[in-house]
């Protein structure tokens, strides 16, 4: 009987520690594979490359080696989850009953999908390996979706759903720049959620979130 991963939740690194450990112990017995994100190992990465520019590729590169570092911890936090370097240990891993979590950096060096360049985050990472699973896409962030701008400014409106199309058009939002293009381009859709309410998370992973009254996002990949 071959295993069908159903979700990628990606788990945004503004989640870690406490909240991402706590929102991937709630999708137990679900089949979903994790994808972290970097946290702030990725954003001082960043913040050095502001002040000393790096090469793009290893900037890119050592920022993904950043997701690996926030996967192993999680990994040390979860008796039901298991690192996983490739996407057939993933799939056999949630055959098994557990919460495969993927140690990216070996499957995006090696087939090098995506450009380097900071436009690129776990956000893209997360859809480009769900095209390959043919699975959905969860992200999980530490705000309730995506806004008009940022959701401190006076005026920023929360929109429930909006293509990836009308997404090119905006410089800055809850998720990478890359993301909308990708999924155009796998015409693939995505959730984005607020990961700090796991239970939010589960009803989508469990097609129950019509039946709540709480906030996210929905991308359509048209």
């Amino acid at each position: 009987m071959i295993t069908i991963i159903d979700w990628v939740l990606k788990v945004g690194g503004s989640l870690f520690p406490k909240h991402a450990i706590e929102l991937i112990k709630s999708i137990k017995d679900t089949k979903t594979l994790v994808i972290n994100g970097g946290g702030e190992f990725a954003n001082l990465i960043r913040k050095y490359d502001c002040e000393v520019d790096f090469t793009d590729d290893v900037s890119h590169k050592t920022a993904i080696n950043s997701m690996d570092i926030i996967a192993k911890l999680l990994n040390d936090k979860i008796e039901f989850s298991e690192l996983v370097y490739t996407l057939d240990e993933a799939i056999e891993v949630a055959g098994n009953g557990k919460i495969p979590i993927l140690l990216s950096s070996g499957i995006i060096n090696k087939l090098n999908p995506l450009e380097s360049s900071w436009d690129v985050t776990s956000d893209s990472i997360a859809a480009y390996i769900s095209n390959l699973l043919k699975s959905k896409l969860l992200i999980a962030t530490n705000v309730d979706g995506i806004y008009t701008q940022k959701p401190t400014l006076q005026g920023s409106k929360f929109i429930d759903e909006i293509t990836a199309k009308n997404l090119l058009s905006f410089n800055e939002s809850s998720i990478d720049l890359m993301l909308p293009k990708l999924l155009l381009e796998f015409g693939a859709d995505c959730f984005i959620v607020n990961g700090k309410y796991p239970e939010r998370v589960l009803s989508i992973i469990n097609s129950n979130f019509n039946n709540h009254n709480f906030k996210y996002t929905y991308i359509r990949g048209d």
